[in-house]
């Protein structure tokens, strides 16, 4: 029990790391919670114009997410930790990334470390949930709605994989999540003002 707890939390603190405040300040960048947006991810970032940052914001965000369940799997027969505790581990890097501790509880949507957390899960699940991302993107130049597509895809192909496993209930859990953050890109994709993707702040 007590191995289950530190995994979590240590999950939860790994997330709170918010690639987008650390990679803009390392560039000299405006906090992204100042503009565009106004949330810190990899999108908002590349508004700045800077799209070596973006890129960097982008990587460590799915990185974190594939790590903090790669540490667990990893160590998951010595310390006795179950499915369902790897799953909540998942969960929590999530919810780090969304409400990081180190930053106010001000945190971006997830997008892209719940990608990092799927690739660590299965490489073909990320892989699928990333691919649709792209396709959905690549045709629509909207990453809102690339991330809502993926975010519902994500479970289903979960479930393909893995059945009524834990893991497809912290899948559910992080769609969920991930379409109430999107509650204003929904407007705004409804009523046409959804910045698109390479748009300047």
């Amino acid at each position: 029990m007590t191995n289950a707890l530190i995994s979590i939390i240590l999950a939860y603190l790994i997330g709170s790391l918010s690639f987008a405040v650390i990679v803009s300040k390392l560039f000299g960048l405006p906090d992204p919670h100042s503009y565009g947006s106004g949330n810190p991810g990899a999108t908002n970032v590349l508004r700045s114009g800077k799209k070596a940052a973006a890129l960097l914001t982008l990587i460590g965000d799915a990185a974190k997410g594939w790590f903090a369940l790669w540490l667990a799997q990893r160590y998951q027969a010595e310390f006795g930790l179950t499915e369902a505790v790897l799953a909540c581990v998942a969960f929590a890097v999530f919810m780090g990334h969304i409400f990081p501790i180190f930053f106010k509880f001000k945190g971006g949507k997830g997008v892209a470390t719940a990608a990092g957390i799927l690739i660590a899960i299965n490489l073909w699940l990320g892989l699928a949930t990333l691919a649709v991302w792209i396709a959905v993107v690549a045709i629509s130049r909207y990453s809102s709605l690339g991330a809502l597509a993926a975010s519902v895809f994500a479970p289903l192909f979960t479930f393909y994989l893995f059945g009524f496993t834990p893991y497809f209930f912290a899948a559910l859990a992080m769609c969920a999540i991930l379409i109430w953050r999107h509650q204003d890109n929904i407007a705004k994709l409804t009523n046409g003002t959804e910045s698109r993707v390479g748009a300047k702040k």
